[in-house]
């Protein structure tokens, strides 16, 4: 490709509403286009690397047994009805009216739909398992957009659907789907770690997500370096270092004068945060819960509405508190009445609490659980920590940012249930397909790429999914020698099936050098009067600061070597 005639230019600074690496690059080195927000246009060379990602999930899903089909983005609002699961997607559903006054929504995920054809297209234990995907665009009106490809409303996704009759089906299909993935992120040049997750609103009873850990991930994960338990910190647990246990003393009213947060009231009254009750309060499908977690701990929002089961969840306002008759900052669980009360199972790790007196300016000492107070629930709703003991082996566990680049789920029989998807099997019995889903979002993966590959000057593509293998870039290319020389070296490597960027516009080498950098093409070839003198090119990898000289003579051979031995070498 003629660097003159590729559609899209470089831009020396950032947009406006850039709000990560991958986001600038790609719209800088001219990449992607916004169309609105949340919505891009691909530009060539965004394509080109995007085609590379698709082609290598394509292979590794057929490997694996996939059969590719194609579903409709149009979805009949019926069966979103009928699955039970309108509500958990509710405002993130784009719906329109057809002329007929027919409610439909662009489809954001596809388990309906497939579930639906496989009820009419499997009958009998015979025609499984079944293994069907599809790579397509999928809308979900997002509340924020966000870091350009990252978190978007129209997206492209692997959408990978497993139907098995038995569990042990389904554990050999999940097993399959997990290597399938691994291969994918090796074989892109990617590091990616799996790690335990929440179903969220797909549902299904187990799930995990692969990461690729950058410092600029939008989600935190909890992992162990002794025995390499990781869980995304919506998912994970660790053991809840133990509080001081003494004998309970009687509850005593302090004065605590414009003192409402854990940490004022523990250094007034000269104790540790773990010495006290945190009370925090949320609305769950318009009912007010009162969360009481001991003061240490931050509350795992995902957990409390996994816990809760509720479709709708913020924390409450000062006035929806007040609503109740409880004082804010000064609450307490203490002969409260007519409210849910769930409280973290860290209450019972220690003894004598300072808790809120529901009562202006004031806080209980020696407050204890189940003697002073009770919870409707008790369970663990508590962020896990690093430093913590690790919930297999009780090393201390650390975090690290990850962006997520993929997801699989054991979905079970919920849907297929649901949608009337049932099968005969060996003994004539009707039972219900067992399922499972497994979810790659491209343009997700490609950014996410960028966000673990750059510098300062910009991007730096691993080799398999680069939008082009070569960038070559003649210097004084008005001088003939230079040109003929260029020439000759691109039509030679396009020959041989090398894919190349040939810069022949008529700029200086710092534009081109710049512009080399910010694209990221793995292998950067200059021809220059300089080098000619040697009968030689100049030969750089983008991530290296070292370049060498190449003779000329069979330049085109040599490359083409070159870069099959570092596609050898990727990961």
């Amino acid at each position: 490709m003629r660097f003159s005639r590729l559609l899209g230019r470089s831009l020396k600074e950032a947009p406006s509403d850039a709000e990560c690496i991958s986001h600038s690059y790609l719209v800088r080195a001219g990449m992607i286009q916004q169309v609105s927000t949340g919505v891009y246009s691909y530009l060539p060379l965004g394509w080109r690397a995007f085609r590379k990602i698709e082609n290598i999930i394509r292979e590794e899903m057929d490997a694996a047994g996939g059969q590719e089909l194609m579903m409709p983005s149009l979805q009949p609002m019926e069966l979103w009805e009928k699955s039970g699961r309108l509500p958990s997607f509710d405002k993130t559903l784009f719906t329109l009216k057809d002329r007929k006054g027919h409610v439909m929504a662009l489809g954001p995920t596809h388990e309906e739909i497939i579930t639906d054809l496989v009820r009419h297209t499997v009958q009998s234990y015979r025609d499984l398992p079944q293994l069907l995907y599809q790579i397509q665009n999928k809308f979900r009106d997002e509340p924020r957009p966000r870091g350009g490809l990252l978190r978007v409303r129209e997206f492209f996704m692997k959408d990978l659907y497993s139907f098995d009759a038995d569990d042990a089906g389904l554990d050999e299909s999940y097993g399959k789907m997990v290597q399938a993935y691994k291969n994918i992120y090796s074989r892109c040049g990617l590091s990616a770690v799996m790690v335990e997750a929440d179903s969220g609103a797909i549902g299904g009873k187990a799930s995990h997500e692969f990461m690729l850990l950058v410092e600029s991930g939008e989600d935190e994960i909890i992992f162990c370096p002794a025995c390499g338990y990781a869980a995304n910190i919506e998912k994970a647990t660790s053991i809840k270092p133990a509080g001081k246990n003494e004998a309970m003393l009687a509850v005593e009213e302090v004065a605590t004068p414009g003192l409402r947060s854990i940490d004022e009231v523990a250094g007034f009254l000269n104790i540790t945060t773990d010495r006290t009750l945190k009370s925090v309060f949320y609305v769950c499908d318009g009912q007010v819960v009162f969360v009481v977690i001991r003061g240490d701990f931050e509350v795992n929002e995902t957990k409390l509405k996994n816990v809760l089961k509720c479709t709708e969840m913020h924390m409450a306002t000062e006035a929806e508190v007040q609503q109740t008759g409880i004082v804010a900052g000064y609450a307490s669980p203490i002969g409260l009445e007519g409210i849910k009360i769930v409280a973290d199972d860290s209450v019972k790790l220690g003894s004598n609490f300072v808790a809120g007196a529901n009562k202006q300016d004031t806080h209980l000492k020696n407050v204890n659980f189940l003697r002073d107070f009770k919870a409707d629930m008790i369970v663990d709703i508590a962020k896990a920590r690093a430093g913590d003991p690790c919930p297999r082996c009780q090393k201390p566990a650390k975090t690290e940012r990850g962006i997520e680049v993929g997801h699989v789920f054991k979905l079970g029989t919920f849907l297929s249930e649901k949608l009337g998807a049932y099968f005969l099997d060996r003994e004539g019995n009707y039972k219900p397909v067992i399922m499972g889903c497994y979810g790659i979002g491209l343009g997700r993966l490609l950014a996410a790429a960028i966000e673990q590959n750059h510098d300062e000057k910009g991007i730096i593509w691993p080799l398999p999914i680069a939008p082009f293998q070569v960038y070559l870039c003649p210097i004084k290319d008005d001088a003939a020698d230079v040109a003929r020389a260029a020439e000759k070296l691109y039509n030679n490597l396009t020959a041989i099936g090398v894919e190349v960027l040939f810069d022949d516009r008529p700029e200086s080498p710092g534009v081109k050098f710049n512009d080399a950098d910010l694209i990221g093409i793995p292998l950067r070839i200059v021809i220059s009067p300089r080098t000619l003198r040697e009968n030689a090119a100049e030969i750089k990898w983008r991530k290296e600061k070292d370049s060498q000289h190449l003779p000329l003579e069979g330049l085109a051979e040599t490359i083409k070597s070159i870069l099959s031995k570092a596609l050898d070498a990727s990961p």
